[in-house]
Order: structure tokens, then sequence, then C-alpha cells
């Protein structure tokens, strides 16, 4: 067999090698698991790190769900809320301070102005931005059978939107009744 011969059945037989390959069915490959969706706390602190609407519309749907037992959530310190802004959690830890074991000015949950939720539903919101790192959400939403009105006030903390403060319906701010009770507390 000569150089010539030689050549010609080494480039055919690579030829074949790769017309089967090309004609063998790619190799399947199993989809990836899907990811179980975030629910519950984890859900809002996801929804934070996105954008502020994707945030209150995570703080509401959270509130709207009916609520299991969350150890974790339970474990939450008073004034180290994740959900709030720094300034906001020094406050609810002075309020908590100084309630010396009594039931403290903030004695429920501002996102729904409520101690429990029901047929709890977001009905309407607006966001405003107030900047690069703060917005305002004004919020309509029933609860036990009532529509209530409020506006948040988010500030973007690290990579976090978070509650700066929730004004209600006739301008009281939870900010400022805790800032009260802090300055008495000197």
């Amino acid at each position: 067999m000569g150089d010539e011969q030689m050549r010609v059945q080494a480039m055919t037989a690579a030829v074949l090698i790769l017309a089967t390959a090309a004609c063998s069915p790619a190799e399947e490959k199993t989809p990836a698991p899907a990811e179980a969706p975030l629910t519950g706390r984890a859900a809002v602190y996801a929804a934070g790190e996105k954008d502020a609407e994707a945030f209150v519309r995570a703080l509401y749907a959270n509130a709207a769900a009916p609520q299991p037992n969350d150890p974790k959530a339970a474990m939450i310190t008073p004034g180290r809320d994740p959900l709030y802004s720094r300034t906001l959690n020094a406050l609810v830890g002075v309020d908590f301070r100084e309630a010396k074991g009594e039931v403290p000015y903030l004695n429920y949950d501002p996102i729904c102005a409520c101690q429990d939720a029901d047929g709890f539903a977001l009905t309407v919101l607006k966001m405003t931005p107030d900047g690069d790192r703060a917005a305002s959400a004004e919020v309509t939403f029933t609860n036990h059978g009532q529509t209530h009105r409020q506006t948040l006030k988010l500030v973007k903390e690290g990579p976090m939107w978070r509650i700066a403060d929730v004004v209600d319906d006739k301008g009281k701010s939870l900010h400022d009744a805790l800032m009260a009770i802090a300055e008495k507390a000197g």
C-alpha cells in the first residue's frame, strides 16, 4: 500500500468516525431538580434584594399567608429584625427594654397593623422612589373585613430593602412614636 492509499484510508476512516458521532443521539441530560419556591421570611428576604416593590409585595404576601410555626422567626430578638432598618431596630430595642417586662408600645405587627391577620389582602400599592436608596410605598389592604391604608418608608441598607417607618392613614409614624420613647428614656 502506498502512502497515498494510506492517507486516503485514514481520511476515510476519520470522516466515517466524525459522521457517526454527528449522527449519534446527543447525551440526554437529566434536568436539574427544580428548587422549591421560597416562602415566609425567606421569600421576603430574597425579594428585599431585588427591588423595593418586590420587597413590599413579599411583605404583604407573607402577611396574607397562613403562618406556620416558624421557630427561626420566633427567635428574632426585638431590635434585631432584618426587615427593619438599623435605626428602626434600635428604636424597637429601646421600646422593648423600656417596657421592663411589660407590654411594649410595638406589640403588634406593623405590616398588617394587627395582632393577627384574617382575610388579609393587599389591594393597592403605589411606589414612589425617594432617591436611589429610599422609597415610599402607599398601601391599601383589607384585614378582618376592614380597609386600612398606610405608607411604608423604605431604605436600602447593604443589598436589601428594609422598613424605616410605617405611617398610618392618620399620619401617625411608628418611627416618631418609638423615638419619643427613646428620648424619654434618655
